[in-house]
């Protein structure tokens, strides 16, 4: 039997003055909105985008996909790059970055310009928002963390649902005549903005031992991401040709080769790109669990109201995208108690969010059963107003517990592992209930489809709720 010898802490090396500020967490909260927003900021601009550029459902599908594939592959080496190199760096860099292909994603003459600025911005995200959460974890402690932790899980909800309010905003707008290309172009003003508040408030940290990049690990891990995540994204639109079978096929056998990979580099005393001895942190490995099924039903549940709402209803993108002001407005009020709702009651309080996302869920599913087709803002008020509340009682916490016990040293890794678990969740929330949505709406109509997924989704929410009565009963 092979054991395993752990190293001892190591302490984060880091410059002069390095707690983070209140302009500091401003800082870095505005950088991890920016990629969050951007992946749902799309789904009511699609219309638009394929009328404008003559684009096909495959392709309007790799606007999506591009962008969300090469976040999820590139997140994990975008947290040991930022430990290797200078979080504060990765994080400028990253910035920078994201603001030079959102302008590319603004200008794009073709929709395969589009595609190929959309995958470039979701790299760019991948430099830039594991430094967020590494940054953090190694300039905050004690209550001070725990609200940092807490406002990034409140920005990182309310900029999921705000990103597609803004987006339907943006695209009826239609600001000098840019139409859906306002939806990329908005962001340069805001990059330009984050990156001198960046250079004068943000701390530089990175790893006193860092370690080389895993280059094997790194392989495996985005081509088993990629096996799983094209396939399931295009595999519909393109009449799911062998290749996606292959595919899929191929990712079990992908997965083990890059867990083997990582095994083997830890028992050695390297550094992996993903260490399998963090998942023997208890915290970390219950909370990466719940993350996977609430995130596939929130960004599935994004993707097919805002479809529902613009193909089935014929509202326009502003009204499509405000349907869920009251979402974004609630989770931003209950977040706020948050914190103070753990201090008192512990990870019961995710378990409660749970009950009442599905309670709002259910009334949404209600809703559109009732009221089809004249489904608006007040007959979705109660239901997403309900289901607002439940999310913003999980999120936030939720990245609370997943990282409460993970070493300032590894800091990086960690925010990559979780933000990657997200990632690639969100985008499997799509590609799924997104698919079973659109195979369902030539059979059932789109009014039986909606409920049905709504369904589905309600289930995903019942596991959520079921698993959240093993995680750890206080939050550090």
């Amino acid at each position: 039997m092979t054991t395993h010898t752990q190293s001892p802490p190591v302490t984060p090396v880091a410059a002069p003055g390095t707690l983070l500020t209140d302009a500091g967490l401003f800082t870095v909260l505005l950088g991890a909105a920016l990629p969050l927003v951007d992946f749902f900021i799309v789904n009511v601009a699609l219309p638009t985008i394929a009328r404008d550029l003559s684009a096909s459902e495959p392709v309007l599908e790799l606007v999506v996909a591009g962008y969300g594939i090469a976040y999820a592959v590139l997140l994990v080496l975008g947290g040991r790059l930022g430990d290797l190199l200078g979080r504060r760096r990765l994080f400028l860099g990253g910035m920078a970055a994201f603001g030079l292909t959102s302008l590319a994603c603004g200008l794009a003459p073709t929709a395969w310009t589009l595609v190929a600025a959309r995958v470039a911005q979701g790299a760019a995200s991948a430099a830039m928002l594991p430094q967020v959460l590494a940054t953090i974890q190694a300039t905050t402690a004690g209550p001070r963390r725990a609200r940092a932790m807490s406002l990034y899980g409140a920005t990182a909800g309310l900029s999921m649902v705000a990103g597609q309010v803004l987006g339907g905003v943006l695209v009826s707008a239609d600001v000098l005549g840019t139409g859906w290309r306002s939806v990329f172009l908005v962001n340069v003003p805001v990059v330009v903005v984050a990156l001198v508040l960046a250079v004068r408030t943000v701390p530089e940290t990175r790893s006193a031992r860092p370690e080389p990049v895993d280059v094997p690990g790194t392989v495996l891990l985005a081509l088993a991401l990629v096996a799983l995540l094209a396939p399931l994204t295009e595999g519909r639109a393109a009449g799911w040709p062998l290749w996606t079978w292959l595919s899929l096929a191929a990712f079990p056998f992908l997965s083990y080769a890059f867990y083997a990979v990582e095994q083997r580099a830890d028992r050695a005393g390297r550094t992996p790109l993903v260490p399998p001895s963090l998942f023997r942190l208890l915290s970390l490995r219950r909370g990466l669990v719940m993350v996977v099924p609430f995130s596939i039903g929130f960004s599935g549940f994004m993707f097919v109201i805002a479809v529902a709402l613009q193909q089935g209803e014929r509202l326009g993108a502003t009204a499509a995208g405000l349907a869920l002001a009251p979402m974004a407005a609630v989770f931003f009020a209950t977040s706020l108690a948050g914190p103070r709702l753990v201090a008192r009651w512990g990870t019961r309080v995710v378990t409660a969010g749970g009950l009442l996302q599905g309670a709002g869920v259910a009334l949404i599913a209600l809703a559109a059963w009732r009221s089809w087709p004249h489904l608006g803002v007040l007959q979705l008020l109660p239901g997403a107003a309900l289901a607002g509340a439940g999310q913003a009682l999980q999120l936030p916490i939720l990245f609370r517990i997943i990282l409460s016990e993970v070493p300032a040293a590894r800091a990086g890794v960690g925010s990559g592992v979780m933000t990657t678990t997200q990632q690639a969740a969100l985008a499997l929330g799509v590609a799924t209930l997104g698919t079973l949505f659109l195979s369902l709406t030539p059979t059932l109509g789109m009014r039986d489809a909606l409920v049905t997924t709504l369904l589905v989704q309600l289930a995903a929410v019942a596991l959520t709720v079921g698993l959240s009565v093993r995680l750890p009963r206080s939050v550090s």
